[in-house]
């Protein structure tokens, strides 16, 4: 097996060829402590994530773990499956600081810190939650613009607030304030999206005084004060005057920060060259992807991409091509993207007609002569004749799984059978079935999968249950301060000040490139 020493990984980072640096561990763990670049693909959902993170087999991929083995498994699946060029990190995570070299907490890390660092370095006005309340009780001529995804906003929002995903500022900023008078506020449920939208709107040259929420819903809640919840408030139709106005700003955007264009015939050349990994996101609103995108082209709308960029492309140094018919929403993002270091972004005017969502290519083989059917495992289960174990994300099992079903985590999967008494036959299930397939595949002695998982099963008829029967920790998923069962006050106070304290730590690992103009 071949390895990398953190120095050599280090030099890596910063030799401008494509690296796609992977952390095998689950979410929780990982969220503990990782490399700054490194992404979280964590080994028990390997073969369903991996060949849409990293498409081209010959990316020179790192993989890293605890020094526990989770490395030779993967390396194992990835070679099975046509990659070629795959390294451990030696002395895993644990060896990256006994080098000298630094590990950061949390998710988005890079993101995060991209948020921070535009703050300071374009002094981007932002107000406290006591601040915009100050104004709101005064009357003042105000909207509050909230830059998140509609989930995100309809859970938990700032009084007035409406609804504006992050690439949707510029495009929508003149038809929800046309008095140049009003001031705009722009929140998230944090920092990193409130600073990106406010200065988003600062770029395009809106001539409205502009200023983020700091600590967005997490700070007004702290700050004591109520904040909404389930609004529908949304932008209305674009208009005319409003598109024009918007593509106007972008353009002045796209030459600020060298953001070019191309056109299909471009993307295809860029399709057939196989020395370069290229990245195909549709960044406009997912209904709209849903209506017709490009065809292989994914859904990742542009706040989201820039506020999560690790979790849409994995290797570093790949080319980036955005997609959105009126452009504005590609350019804003596209600029982003470049000041984050992304050296090769283009967008492309298009939207295209394919309709769906492109089918994820799974790693392996399931086998489909030892899958079983939902009425089938009733009729086990009646008898008491099988054990099930449910192998989804913690939440969903926690919403609802099968009764009596044992929660499990896939790579972990030796040490919970161990725990669990097994009565008759041994099935696998988990949200589509998939994962229990490949459980099937790789479980030492006789096991069945449920075709279609939890869903086929409450498709079927069958009730879920919500009864939990634990037989792992829930180390999969990491959960949101505001998701957390206990002390989410204490939890908000620490998240808002780990992004704060993300500067200095980018200054020390020193392998960021990020700029600001």
């Amino acid at each position: 097996m071949q390895s990398v020493s953190p120095q050599a990984l280090k030099a890596m980072l910063g030799d401008g060829k494509e690296l796609a640096l992977v952390d095998l561990r689950e979410e929780l763990i990982y969220s503990q402590n990782h490399l700054l670049w490194a992404r979280s693909v964590p080994l028990s959902r390997l073969e369903l994530r991996f060949a849409r993170l990293v498409p081209r087999r010959a990316t020179r991929i790192v993989l890293c773990d605890d020094n526990d083995g989770l490395c030779q498994r993967a390396a194992e699946i990835l070679a099975r499956a046509g990659y070629t060029d795959i390294a451990c990190l030696e002395g895993g995570v644990a060896g990256w600081e006994k080098a000298g070299f630094v590990l950061f907490s949390g998710m988005h890390v890079p993101s995060k810190a991209f948020g921070e660092y535009i703050e300071h370095e374009t002094g981007t006005p932002s107000v406290s939650a006591g601040e915009l309340d100050a104004m709101m009780r005064a009357g003042a001529d105000l909207k509050v613009l909230d830059s998140r995804p509609f989930d995100e906003y309809s859970r938990i929002s700032i009084p007035t607030g409406i609804n504006v995903p992050g690439a949707e500022l510029v495009l929508r900023v003149r038809d929800l304030v046309p008095s140049p008078d009003t001031t705009i506020v722009v929140n998230c449920a944090g920092r990193t999206r409130s600073i990106i939208g406010a200065q988003s709107l600062i770029n395009a040259g809106v001539p409205n005084k502009v200023v983020a929420l700091r600590n967005g819903t997490m700070g007004w809640h702290l700050a004591g004060l109520t904040c909404d919840s389930g609004q529908p408030a949304r932008p209305p139709r674009l208009s005319d005057d409003g598109l024009a106005w918007a593509r106007k700003a972008a353009d002045s955007v796209a030459r600020r920060f060298g953001v070019d264009t191309i056109d299909r015939g471009m993307l295809e050349r860029w399709r057939s060259e196989s020395d370069r990994t290229l990245y195909v996101f549709d960044v406009r609103d997912p209904d709209e992807y849903e209506a017709g995108h490009l065809p292989g082209a994914l859904s990742a709308p542009g706040g989201q991409l820039v506020q999560a960029t690790d979790t849409f492309a994995v290797t570093l140094g790949a080319r980036i091509v955005l997609s959105d018919n009126n452009v504005v929403r590609a350019v804003m993002t596209a600029s982003w993207l470049k000041q984050m270091g992304w050296k090769d972004v283009a967008v492309l005017p298009e939207a295209g007609s394919e309709k769906g969502r492109p089918a994820d290519t799974v790693l392996g083989d399931i086998p489909q002569d030892a899958a079983i059917g939902a009425a089938e495992l009733a009729a086990l289960l009646d008898r008491d004749a099988a054990t099930v174990i449910d192998l989804s994300p913690s939440p969903q099992y926690r919403r609802g799984h099968i009764a009596g079903a044992w929660f499990a985590i896939r790579a972990r999967l030796d040490q919970a059978l161990a725990t669990i008494p097994l009565r008759g036959a041994l099935v696998f299930t988990s949200e589509d079935g998939a994962l229990a397939g490949l459980a099937a595949a790789d479980t030492k002695g006789p096991a069945r999968w449920l075709k279609g998982g939890n869903a086929a099963w409450a498709a079927a008829g069958y009730p879920l249950s919500t009864e939990p029967r634990m037989a792992d920790e829930p180390l999969d998923v990491w959960l949101k301060p505001y998701e957390r069962p206990n002390d989410n006050e204490a939890a908000m106070n620490a998240y808002l000040s780990w992004e704060v304290d993300l500067l200095d730590r980018i200054k020390a690992d020193g392998t960021t490139h990020f700029r600001a103009h």
